[in-house]
Order: C-alpha cells, then sequence, then structure tokens
C-alpha cells in the first residue's frame, strides 16, 4: 500500500509542476514559474522518498530529500517575496 502512495503523491507533484509551468508558458505570471519550479523540487524529493523507502532500504538518504525540500520550499519563498507584479 506504501508503494501507491508513494507512487501517487509523486506523480500529483508532477502533474502540478507541468500545469504551472503550462500557465506560466500560456500567461507569463512569474509565481506560476516559482510555484512551478517549487512542485518539480517535490516530485524530485517523492522520487528520493521512493528509492529511499522501497528500491534502496539501507541506504539512508534523507539528507538527500531534506536538501531536496529546502531548495523547493526556499525556490517558491524567493519568488514570494521578491517577484513584483
Amino acid at each position: 500500500m506504501a508503494e501507491a502512495i508513494y507512487g501517487l503523491c509523486m506523480f500529483t507533484s508532477l502533474a502540478c509542476a507541468w500545469l504551472l509551468l503550462a500557465s506560466y508558458a500560456r500567461t507569463g505570471h512569474r509565481l506560476l514559474f516559482w510555484s512551478g519550479l517549487c512542485f518539480g523540487g517535490m516530485t524530485l524529493n517523492n522520487l528520493i522518498l521512493i528509492l529511499d523507502k522501497l528500491i534502496f532500504p539501507h541506504v539512508d538518504l534523507l539528507t538527500l530529500r531534506l536538501v531536496a525540500a529546502l531548495i523547493s520550499v526556499s525556490l517558491l519563498l524567493y519568488g514570494l517575496i521578491y517577484e513584483k507584479e
């Protein structure tokens, strides 16, 4: 059951990233760009989670997952603070 949940979370993040970046390509709103990059990073975070828990259970990838999440949220935070519309 965990495999299905991890996979669904990853594909949901990927769909959100794709939709946000496609909307940015149409409208040019910069916040959509930063949000799309954040969700792209969250997709990477979920992929690393799948690798950590299912593929390589004896290897600790927690630090790599936390770095990916930190970079993702930092991108969104940068977009929220420094982008003006």
